[in-house]
């Protein structure tokens, strides 16, 4: 009986009781190259570990998009999201021409 509050404190624990505010979304880093870039659907084709996957691109970076490079090395962050493709957080150009060589979620430098 003296282990009944570890148990049940561990059991809150495990099914997310005690943390009802926490998200799925999680930040993640990829190092890809850029295989295409679809403007019109504001989307951009992205190559890691044998995955091939969309990631999709907020209001700030669309007007961005186009200046990133084909077959250029990128580093990009991404807001993966359950049951949708990961939405960019911001990107910097590894190699590859390009007038915007860093975008901050924000501007582009």
């Amino acid at each position: 009986m003296r282990f009944m509050p570890f148990i049940i404190a561990l059991i809150l624990c495990l099914t997310g009781i005690t943390n009802p505010g926490h998200s799925s979304a999680a930040e993640k880093s990829y190092y890809s190259p850029i295989i295409n870039v679809d403007v019109d659907n504001s989307r951009i084709l992205i190559s890691t570990l044998g995955a091939v996957f969309w990631v999709e691109v907020p209001e700030e970076a669309k007007a961005h998009i186009e200046k990133l490079p084909q077959s250029g090395l990128v580093d990009i962050v991404v807001e993966t999201r359950e049951g949708q493709p990961p939405l960019l957080k911001t990107w910097k150009v590894k190699s590859g021409e390009s007038t915007c060589l860093h975008f901050d979620g924000k501007t582009c430098k």
